[in-house]
């Protein structure tokens, strides 16, 4: 082989090559194709066979997950891709275009976490001395259940 030139490839992955190759373990793909994210073909000894484009849908599913998505949502938006071919940029670029509003609120979901992690959080608790000086008489509790200050509601003044 000549300096600079790439090994041969097949047309697919064993279930090891593809977890070797996304950093994703081999009984994860196993679910996630028990799940319907991800199919195999079975050669006649049984042994699965990844297409070449499934590792993109592994990269796709795990940065899914990294943004919240569970995984009835990821099978769904996969669902939308096309089998007969690797996803086109512009087929990832739809999937993925209410991402930005969820990573936004994950921020400022996390934003809120941070700066209130010493102060209240509108719980309803009351355990901590400073609650009845932020939240005298769960005030917080009045606009329903849950940590509101932490989940936006802003505090009384």
């Amino acid at each position: 082989m000549e300096t600079g030139q790439r090994p041969k490839t097949t047309d697919a992955f064993t279930i090891g090559q593809l977890a070797r190759r996304s950093g994703v373990a081999e009984s994860a793909l196993r679910y996630y194709e028990k799940r319907g994210l991800i199919r195999s073909e079975r050669k006649a000894s049984g042994h699965r066979r990844y297409p070449r484009s499934t590792l993109r849908r592994v990269a796709f599913i795990v940065f899914a997950q990294r943004v919240g998505l569970t995984l009835e949502e990821i099978r769904e938006s996969l669902d939308r891709l096309p089998e007969n071919r690797a996803p086109t940029r512009s087929d990832w670029a739809e999937l993925t275009a209410d991402w930005k509003r969820r990573i936004s609120e994950r921020i400022a979901e996390l934003e809120r976490l941070r700066d209130g992690l010493t102060e209240c959080i509108g719980c309803g608790c009351l355990s901590l001395d400073r609650c009845r000086l932020a939240n005298p008489a769960d005030r917080a509790g009045l606009r329903g259940p849950g940590a509101r200050y932490w989940m936006g509601d802003r505090r009384e003044t």
